[in-house]
C-alpha cells in the first residue's frame, strides 16, 4: 500500500502513474483507462478548467454519469487545489436546485453537447460533456497545486429520502485516512466492482483508497442491472465484489449465475441497506469465497464490519465489530452512553468521518459532537460480543398505541419466511391507535403466502404489537437513485391507499 507522505490525492495519483502507469485504473464496458491515462488526461482537462479560471478551492460540479469521464473530472479538480462534488444523474430536478444552491460551484460539468441541465438561476461557467475530449489534450497541462492535508477536497450529497440533501465534505487528510482503515475488501491489485453511482461516497470518498492500493475499477452501466454486474464480474475477472443487499438479490435471480465462472473472488461484501438473512445465507451457500456484511454512512464511510470467520448467525443479525481505528458507541437523545444491550442512536469517532455539512453550521452541530463524534440518524445496539446490531432509523419508527416500533425488527422476522423475497414496513396514521403498520412483501414466485399467514408468523417471533396491520404484496418494492427500498414512496402508497 502507498501511504505517502502525500498531502493530496494529485500527489498520489503522480506517485501510482510513475510506478504502475500501464495497469487500468478503470473499465467502463469496451473503455479502458491507466493510471498513465487518468494523470495524462486529468492534467489536461485541469490546464483547460484553469484556463477557465478555476483554481485553488473553487467548488466544482460534476453531472456526469458513471463513467471515466467522471474518473478524469474528478482529478482534475483535485489538480487545481479545487473541490469536487457531484449529482447522481437520476436526481430529480428539485434535489439538483437544492444542491447547487448549497455549494454554488463556480463551474457544472455535465453531459450532452448542449447547455448542462442546471436551473435559470444558475449563474457559473458550464462545460459540456462533448467537450471534455479536446480539453484532455490541452497543450497546457498542469502540475498538482500544493494544497494542505486538512483542505477541503469532496463533497458528498445524501441520498435526500427524507429531506434536502445535505453535503458532507471531506479533506484530503480523511480520504487518507479511509485507505488505512478500509479493511478485507482493499488489497493491493484488487479488481473492484463499482455497482453504486460514482456521486456516490463509495467513490468519492474512496478514491484515495483505490490508488493506494492500485486497485482497477470496473464499472457497471449508469443504469445499472443484474445481468450487466454478473457480466463484469465474470467478464473481468472480479476478485472484490461489492453490491448493496437489493443488487445481490437480482443478480442470484438471474438464471446465469448458477453457471457463472466465479472463481476468482476474493472476498465478496454487501451493506448500505438492510440485509436479509437470507441473502446472507444464499451468498455464502453459492460463492466459494469469504462474504462480509458492512455498516457505514455518507458521512462515515468506514464503520463496522463482520469477519470471514464469523459464525452465520453473527452475519445474519449483525454489521459486525468498528473497524481498527474507528470507535462506536451507543446513545440516547440527550447524547449519554446506554449499556450493552440497550437501543439508541448510534455514534461513531472515526479518522475518515465528514469534517461538518457543507455550508451548513446548524446541521453540523447537531450531527457532530463537540469532542467529535457523529451522532448518526440509525439506531442500534451493542451485543456483549462487541457486534452491532441495527434496529432502523430514528426517522423511520412509529408509534403504535403507545408503543415504538422499528420497522427493522419486524422486517428482519418477515423475511425469515420462506415465501417472502423482501419486505419493507412502514407506519401510517391511524384513528385512535395513532399509526399502524404496513408492510410492503414481494413473495417468492409460487410460494406467494396470505396476508393472515405472515401476521400469524411475525406474532410468533415479536411482541403482537409489532405485527403489520396491513399486509400489501407487490411485484417490486420501488428504489432510490441508490438502488434502497424507497420508504417515502412507500409512504405515499400507503397512506393512499387508505383513504
Amino acid at each position: 500500500m502507498l501511504d505517502g507522505p502525500f498531502d493530496s490525492l494529485a500527489e498520489l495519483l503522480d506517485a501510482v502513474a510513475d510506478q504502475y502507469g500501464d495497469l487500468d485504473a478503470f473499465v467502463d464496458g469496451e473503455d479502458r483507462l491507466t493510471f498513465t491515462g487518468w494523470r495524462r488526461k486529468a492534467a489536461g482537462l485541469a490546464g483547460s478548467l484553469a484556463e477557465r479560471g478555476i483554481g485553488r478551492g473553487d467548488v466544482v460540479c460534476l453531472m456526469l454519469p458513471s463513467s471515466i469521464d467522471y474518473a478524469i473530472g474528478y482529478a482534475a479538480v483535485l489538480q487545481l487545489g479545487g473541490i469536487v462534488t457531484g449529482i447522481n444523474a437520476r436526481l430529480g430536478p428539485t434535489e439538483v436546485n437544492g444542491i447547487l444552491e448549497r455549494c454554488r460551484p463556480r463551474m457544472v460539468i455535465g453531459s450532452g453537447s448542449a447547455r448542462p441541465r442546471v436551473p435559470d438561476s444558475y449563474d457559473g461557467l458550464l462545460l459540456a460533456r462533448d467537450e471534455l475530449p479536446g480539453c484532455y489534450a490541452h497543450p497546457s497541462p498542469t502540475t498538482p497545486t500544493k494544497v494542505r492535508p486538512e483542505s477541503a477536497a469532496v463533497i458528498v450529497w445524501t441520498s435526500g429520502t427524507t429531506g434536502a440533501p445535505k453535503g458532507a465534505w471531506f479533506d484530503h487528510a480523511g480520504l487518507a485516512a479511509g485507505a488505512r482503515v478500509s479493511g478485507l475488501l482493499s488489497a493491493p491489485f484488487d479488481r473492484r466492482i463499482m455497482s453504486s453511482p460514482m456521486a456516490h461516497a463509495a467513490f468519492m470518498t474512496r478514491a484515495w483508497d483505490q490508488l493506494a492500493h492500485v486497485m482497477t475499477s470496473v464499472l457497471t452501466p449508469a443504469k445499472w442491472s443484474a445481468a450487466a454486474m454478473l457480466d463484469a464480474l465474470v467478464r473481468e475477472r472480479i476478485t472484490v465484489g461489492q453490491g448493496v443487499p437489493t443488487q445481490w438479490e437480482k443478480v442470484l435471480e438471474l438464471p446465469q449465475f448458477a453457471s457463472a465462472d466465479l472463481s476468482q473472488l476474493r472476498i465478496v461484501g454487501t451493506g448500505a441497506a438492510r440485509v436479509p438473512p437470507q441473502l446472507v445465507h444464499r451468498l455464502r451457500e453459492h460463492l466459494s469465497c469469504p462474504v462480509i456484511v458492512r455498516y457505514a454512512t455518507t458521512e462515515t464511510p468506514v464503520i463496522t464490519g463482520t469477519r470471514p470467520d464469523d459464525p452465520p448467525d453473527v452475519l445474519e443479525r449483525s454489521v459486525g465489530r468498528p473497524q481498527d481505528g474507528v470507535r462506536i458507541r451507543i446513545v440516547d437523545e440527550a447524547g449519554r452512553s446506554l449499556p450493552a444491550g440497550e437501543v439508541g442512536r448510534v455514534a461513531v469517532r472515526s479518522p475518515c468521518q465528514m469534517r461538518g455539512y457543507w455550508d451548513d453550521p446548524t446541521q453540523t452541530t447537531a450531527a457532530l459532537t463537540e469532542d467529535g463524534w457523529f451522532v448518526s440518524s440509525d439506531l442500534g445496539r451493542l451485543g456483549a460480543d462487541g457486534n452491532l446490531v441495527l434496529a432502523g432509523r430514528a426517522t423511520e419508527a412509529y408509534i403504535r398505541g403507545g408503543y415504538n416500533i422499528h420497522p427493522l425488527e419486524i422486517e428482519n422476522a418477515l423475511s425469515a419466511h420462506p415465501g417472502v423475497r423482501s419486505v419493507a414496513v412502514v407506519g401510517v396514521p391511524a384513528p385512535v391507535i395513532g399509526e399502524i403498520g404496513v408492510a410492503f412483501v414481494v413473495p417468492i414466485a409460487g410460494a406467494r403466502p396470505s396476508a393472515a399467514d405472515l401476521q400469524a408468523w411475525c406474532a410468533g417471533l415479536v411482541a403482537d404489537y409489532k405485527t403489520p396491520d396491513r399486509i400489501e404484496f407487490v411485484d417490486d418494492l420501488p428504489l432510490t437513485s441508490m438502488m434502497k427500498v424507497d420508504k417515502r414512496r412507500l409512504l405515499e402508497l400507503a397512506t393512499h391507499a387508505a383513504r
